[in-house]
């Protein structure tokens, strides 16, 4: 496995985990810049994948921190989600530890490709749920049962977790959109701290590329939340679309 990188390697990682941490907070797709940017400079699947996971779960803090002012009277609701992602997150990543890294391989291709579609779609979500109504469109019973899976998805591979977090918090709860974003942050934040617990204690990790990681989706994440609500969304979601599709590129090459 590939330890070491160059300086220009390292530089084009920061760059890739600044970006992370900005659509990371304001999105929440930045594993699709950072894991196919960890392949192409040459790290295996899994490794790139738990690096990946790693040095993000740091950098999502600071995302919860800057989005501090709109988790105000949220955390009672968080409780039970907080917990259900835990257990999830758990299963997902002893999933990713147990199952032979060619099945990894094969999943993760089609993970992304769902991860960029949600992110293409996530405008229509929104206008979905957010038409004038009060409440969501869903039952908010369903919010349990979704949440879970998405804590087992953030254990196991994490990309385009925070789409699925808000499409499914804006559908059931009904909650503003700046508001259902803060709830992701924590419960993405989660997710990866719990991930990155477990593969601390259970494989070799690229530390290099972790630290970089962190460092970078820190800054990344502390612009996020200075700027996000002044980024065009459509260029956020075609950029990670592209990046998707070079992941996917790359996995199957």
């Amino acid at each position: 496995m590939i330890t070491t990188f160059s300086p220009l390697e390292l530089g084009l990682l920061a760059l890739a985990a600044l970006g992370a941490g900005v659509i990371n907070t304001v999105v929440g797709s930045g594993s699709l810049i950072v894991f196919p940017t960890l392949l192409a400079l040459g790290l295996p699947p899994v490794p790139a994948n738990m690096a990946n996971t790693v040095g993000l779960a740091i950098g999502n803090v600071a995302g919860v921190v800057g989005y501090r002012r709109e988790l105000r009277g949220q955390w009672r609701p968080l409780v039970p989600l907080i917990v259900l992602t835990i257990i999830g997150a758990v299963l997902g990543a002893l999933a990713l530890l147990v199952l032979p890294a060619e099945v990894f391989r094969l999943v993760a291709p089609v993970l992304i490709i769902v991860g960029c579609l949600l992110v293409a779609v996530q405008p229509l979500m929104n206008r979905r749920a957010g038409a004038g109504r009060i409440g969501g469109l869903w039952p908010r019973w369903l919010e349990f049962p979704l949440i879970f899976g998405t804590g087992v998805y953030g254990g196991y591979f994490g990309a385009a977790q925070g789409v699925l977090i808000v499409g499914i918090l804006e559908l059931t709860t009904g909650e503003k959109l700046q508001r259902v974003n803060a709830m992701k942050n924590v419960l993405q934040t989660v997710a990866g701290g719990v991930a990155t617990a477990i593969f601390l204690f259970s494989a070799p990790l690229p530390w290099v590329a972790v630290v970089t990681i962190a460092v970078g989706s820190l800054a990344g994440a502390g612009l996020g939340a200075v700027i996000g609500r002044r980024l065009p969304a459509w260029l956020l979601r075609t950029l990670i679309v592209v990046i998707g599709a070079l992941a996917v590129f790359l996995l199957l090459g």
